[in-house]
């Protein structure tokens, strides 16, 4: 099974590189994941709304060139579903289950996702209705997917 980790922008410091290289290799052995780093569209110093607006619909562009039709989309919004890591767990245990070509996890920039890419996800999930780095929000990405394969084996990590 693949699963792609599309993220605006790249890691820029070395541990947060390492942490992601760490659950990388931990989750290698439960699928294939690649983690596609897209470049951020530039926001000039005192923007407009229209300016955001315009950032993000490049970013939502750049993210939806990499999204297979047959994909299950999974976008990380703080207006999406929160759950716990066991029901993280079963929900991709069903959707893997369900045979779709990839599953695509979505981090968007620093102004969120377009409208286009929410639209385009077959789940919104939030982790917190608090702001995270989106640095450290792919960490914690990649360590409750491992935590979810975990449980879904029966391994003991969760608790």
């Amino acid at each position: 099974m693949n699963i792609n980790l599309i993220c605006i922008g790249k890691l820029k410091e070395r541990y947060w590189r390492e942490a992601v290289e760490e659950y990388s290799r931990r989750i290698s052995r439960f699928c294939r994941l690649n983690i596609l780093e897209l470049k951020e569209a530039p926001l000039p110093k005192n923007s407009s709304p229209a300016d955001e607006a315009e950032v993000m619909k490049k970013e939502g562009e750049s993210i939806l060139s990499h999204i297979g039709q047959r994909d299950y989309v999974i976008a990380l919004e703080v207006e999406g579903e929160m759950m716990d890591s066991v029901r993280l767990s079963r929900k991709l245990r069903g959707i893997l289950d369900s045979s779709p070509q990839a599953v695509d996890l979505i981090i968007g920039g620093s102004l969120g996702l377009s409208p286009e890419v929410k639209k385009r996800a077959d789940l919104g999930l939030s982790f917190s209705p608090m702001t995270f780095p989106h640095q450290m929000m792919r960490v914690i990405l990649l360590e409750q997917l491992y935590r979810s394969f975990k449980i879904d084996a029966g391994e003991a990590y969760h608790k």
